[in-house]
């Protein structure tokens, strides 16, 4: 997913603000979704982040171009994990590892299905940089 960085996202020094990377991953992982038609509610629960491991390597500035990357590495019972990573042209600029846990709508650990498990797999394989 590509994003610019603008005004609003940009701290005092003039790089992006830490916390608008975790914004960024947010909006690709939900991207995925969107863009083939779906939500990523889906019709027996949703995701919850349970864990994100960030790494700041580089800064973006204003009017950067980025690309948010979705690479899915482990997919369990209940949880998946993606390495999501952010680049500003060929440079990698941040990576994340973050793991979501299915719950239902009363926010429950539930079980992922094989329906569920398939659709994570055909989604987060094909958007691998």
């Amino acid at each position: 997913m590509q994003i610019r960085v603008y005004y609003e996202d940009i701290d005092v020094g003039g790089v992006v603000y830490y916390a608008n990377y975790l914004k960024y991953c947010e909006r690709a992982r939900s991207e995925v979704f969107f863009s083939r038609g779906l939500s990523p509610v889906l019709e027996d629960g949703h995701f919850i982040v349970k864990r994100f491991d960030a790494n700041y390597i580089s800064s973006a500035k204003l009017g950067d171009e980025l690309e948010v990357v979705n690479e899915l590495v482990n997919l369990k019972a209940v949880s998946f994990t993606l390495k999501q990573s952010i680049f500003k042209g060929d440079e990698k600029i941040f990576e994340a590892d973050v793991v979501l846990a299915h719950v239902d709508f009363e926010n429950k650990l539930k079980k992922l299905g094989n329906k569920e498990k398939g659709l994570l797999v055909t989604l987060f394989e094909t958007v691998q940089k």
